[in-house]
């Protein structure tokens, strides 16, 4: 493990005490690597969303429905996730 120290205002000082006094966090340590994981997580959702919205946009019109687009999805989401 690495240690880091940050500089953080008076206003996030008095949140990260009160997050940690509901007891949802042993400690600063466990509450800021939490931000991390799910920053890294979000991210990961954003590049994902975006390839996908490249490949969606490089692949062109489609001469099928709203409707007809949608129930593919829904059937196609059906069989991956039952």
């Amino acid at each position: 493990m690495q240690r880091k120290t940050i500089t953080i205002t008076d206003q996030q000082e008095t949140w990260v005490k009160s997050v940690i006094e509901s007891g949802d966090y042993g400690n600063d340590s466990e509450y800021f690597r939490d931000l991390i994981r799910r920053d890294q997580a979000r991210r990961s959702v954003e590049s994902e969303l975006r390839r996908m919205l490249e490949e969606a946009e490089a692949g062109g019109f489609s001469d099928r429905t709203a409707m007809e687009i949608w129930a593919a999805a829904e059937a196609r989401h059906k069989a991956q996730h039952g």
